[in-house]
C-alpha cells in the first residue's frame, strides 16, 4: 500500500485536518458546481412531479363532475 507509505511520518492533524482543508479549497468550486446541480435538479423533479399531480387531479375534477358521457373526451 503506497498509501500508507507516504502519510506514515506525518503527524495526525496534518491527514485529517490540512490535506481535507487543501483539497476543498483546490476542489471547492467543483464541489459547490455539482451541489448546486443536484439541488436544481431535485428542484426541477419536485416542480414537475407538482405540475403532473395538478393536471392529474384536474382532470380528474372534471371528468367526474361532467354529467356527459365519456365519448366527449
Amino acid at each position: 500500500m503506497a498509501g500508507k507509505g507516504i502519510f506514515a511520518g506525518l503527524p495526525w492533524w496534518v491527514t485529517w485536518v490540512v490535506i481535507p482543508v487543501v483539497l476543498i479549497v483546490v476542489f471547492g468550486g467543483m464541489i459547490a458546481t455539482a451541489l448546486g446541480f443536484l439541488v436544481s435538479l431535485l428542484f426541477k423533479v419536485l416542480i414537475a412531479a407538482a405540475l403532473i399531480a395538478g393536471v392529474v387531479y384536474l382532470v380528474r375534477r372534471v371528468r367526474g363532475s361532467s354529467s356527459s358521457s365519456k365519448s366527449d373526451w
